[in-house]
């Protein structure tokens, strides 16, 4: 079976997205192997769409009130609060030949992950295309996407037991992207694996669940490994941009 390296940590918001465009980068010039990423923010912080203005993705009083960090990410996509207490973020980089040159289908291989761990639990969890995983009609977990030459970096979000409430106040949601889905708040919106068992799940629980996960979309045997020192190296380089000014409130 195919191997691929798995990595297990957690950093603060500037450093994970650092990191992230670090695995990109030496994965487009070949100097690693396809990866499967799976980390926590530490603290709780807020990621930011590429594409977003900040002012509409996010409620900046409440951030800075509560002393929540934000930054930018490289993907596209909606603002995203990743709760250190109830999310698992992860990240696949690999070689686009080695998932698909299709951009929708390199959403629904990878995404089958999600899908796939969802079911460690019982819980029957379907593909909603462009970038989202539902159980029930209610969304546990986006994902966003960005390409390089050669590879390709999708990230995304496993809210396992998620605090719903702070989350409500952290984003700005469009009430024309609810009105699309058929609600009116975010509660209708979203949802947890804890939530839908009726119990809290555990970090661990879920990180166990990614890997067989993602080992069944994927087809591969992970084999757990430690960051190399030039991932780090570059990863520690990149951290002002996601720290700057500059780059956070570019839109």
């Amino acid at each position: 079976m195919v191997k691929w390296r798995l990595i297990i940590n957690e950093g603060d918001v500037y450093w994970n997205m650092a990191f992230d465009e670090a695995m990109l980068i030496l994965r487009d010039r070949g100097e690693i192997p396809n990866t499967l990423r799976l980390y926590v923010f530490k603290p709780s912080a807020v990621t930011i769409g590429y594409f977003q203005r900040v002012v509409d993705a996010v409620d900046l009083d409440f951030l800075r009130e509560n002393g929540i960090p934000f930054t930018r990410r490289i993907t596209g996509g909606g603002s995203v609060y990743h709760d250190e207490a109830g999310e698992i973020t992860y990240s696949v980089v690999a070689s686009i030949d080695d998932i698909s040159t299709d951009v929708m289908e390199s959403y629904r291989i990878i995404c089958g992950g999600i899908v796939y761990a969802a079911r460690e639990f019982g819980l029957s969890a379907e593909f909603r295309p462009v970038n989202d995983v539902v159980i029930g009609g209610r969304k546990f977990s986006g994902s966003a996407q960005t390409r390089r030459r050669t590879a390709l970096l999708q990230h995304g979000t496993f809210m396992y037991a998620t605090d719903i409430d702070t989350l409500a106040r952290c984003l700005r949601v469009p009430r024309e992207k609810l009105a699309a889905h058929g609600v009116k708040s975010i509660y209708e919106r979203v949802t947890t694996v804890s939530r839908e068992l009726g119990r809290r799940v555990a970090r661990e629980e879920a990180i166990r669940a990614l890997v067989r996960g993602f080992e069944k979309a994927l087809g591969v045997e992970f084999v757990e490994a430690s960051p190399t020192t030039r991932e780090l190296e570059l990863a520690e380089s990149l951290v002002g941009k996601y720290r700057s000014r500059e780059w956070v409130f570019r839109r």
